[in-house]
């Protein structure tokens, strides 16, 4: 495993952890992003890795946000354009990666921060953390992700609010939103998001690669567009070996042993 100054990475019973350690607020500057993009990809491609779980460095954020020194000294629209596309195009590798993301949001999540959280698979949250798209206040609006993301996650009206207005929620208004998956007490963050990871990790690697796939895909396209990659997903799946063993496994009533092809 690389050692990084701002994302460290543990493997344990494979699931990894990314922790963005970038004092005092985790903000998320172009070094930072270069190692979280790098990271990314290294526990995407460790097959030992079969679920991620990404946080914050200490109890007061997640990510605060992006660094807005360096917002400050954008030349011109085109340069602005390009640092919002590599930053989406870190977040969308998240998205479509073949292994579940877990953000464990441990503090606030704002800007940039909830983008993040936003592109991983499942959200847990602490309940004294915060959540929002403060960019509105500042002159900008969300780029790197923001404006698409959270309407399919909480619906158009009110994200357009939260996105207009700037202001930031609750834990518990996140997850009435469907924002987040579960909201547990500040120090149970972190284990409940790797319980949730280990748990998942225990499933077939090909199926959980085709579901992931199967959704991910499915929420950007036509429903009909959306069964047909579901169901090459399963066609895949069913006659694999992994899916023979899960089929003999349950008739013999054992667990079954997935190798992952």
């Amino acid at each position: 495993m690389t050692d990084r100054q701002f994302v460290k990475l543990n493997l344990d019973e494979r699931v990894a952890t990314l922790t963005i350690d970038h004092a005092p607020v985790n903000a998320l500057n172009q070094a930072t992003l270069e190692e979280l993009n790098a990271a990314v990809d290294e526990v995407i491609a460790n097959p030992e890795v079969k679920a991620v779980v990404l946080t914050g460095a200490g109890q007061i954020a997640f990510v605060a946000g992006a660094d807005i020194t360096e917002f400050s000294k954008l030349a011109d629209a085109s340069q602005a354009q390009a640092v919002s596309q590599s930053v989406q195009a870190i977040y969308s590798k998240i998205e479509n990666a073949p292994k579940p993301f877990i953000a464990a949001i441990n503090g606030v999540a704002l800007g940039g921060g909830l983008e993040l959280a936003m592109a991983c698979h499942l959200r847990i949250i602490g309940d004294r953390a915060k959540v929002g798209q403060p960019e509105i206040n500042l002159g900008i609006i969300p780029g790197w992700g923001g404006t698409q993301r959270l309407p399919r996650l909480v619906g158009s009206a009110k994200a357009i609010e939260l996105i207009l207005s700037g202001d930031a929620i609750t834990a518990q208004e996140a997850y009435r939103l469907n924002l987040v998956n579960k909201v547990v007490p500040g120090g149970e963050v972190l284990k409940t998001g790797r319980d949730l990871a280990k748990k998942i990790s225990q499933k077939g690697g090909l199926a959980v690669a085709a579901a992931l796939r199967a959704v991910v895909s499915g929420l950007q396209q036509p429903l009909e567009a959306g069964l047909a990659v579901e169901a090459d997903g399963f066609g895949q799946v069913a006659v694999s070996e992994d899916g023979r063993e899960g089929a003999a496994a349950f008739l013999a009533k054992r667990q079954p042993v997935f190798k992952d092809r």
